[in-house]
């Protein structure tokens, strides 16, 4: 099958690739160190459960679902555009 300049397995190796960055940047972002007794934002006491299920927790839960909510309307990543791109 003629499939242009992309040799092959070229769609799956730029697949990879996007996945093991997008796990690079998870990982980057989880947060690191002590975790804070209360949130660095309202102040509110962070339960030490939850301080204990994620070391280096700074936030509480609602400023975090907040926060959450805050990066996933401006994420800049358009799905579309991506598609796109790759069928050019």
């Amino acid at each position: 099958m003629a499939i242009g300049w992309a040799g092959d397995g070229a769609v799956q190796d730029q697949i990879d690739a996007t996945v093991k960055d997008a796990i690079k940047r998870a990982r980057s972002q989880l947060p690191q160190g002590p975790s804070l007794e209360h949130c660095e934002e309202c102040a509110a006491p962070i339960p030490e459960a939850r301080r204990k299920a994620l070391p280096g927790v700074r936030l509480c839960v609602s400023c975090q679902q907040a926060r959450d909510e805050e990066d996933e309307r401006f994420s800049g990543y358009n799905r579309r555009g991506s598609k796109d791109s790759q069928l050019r």
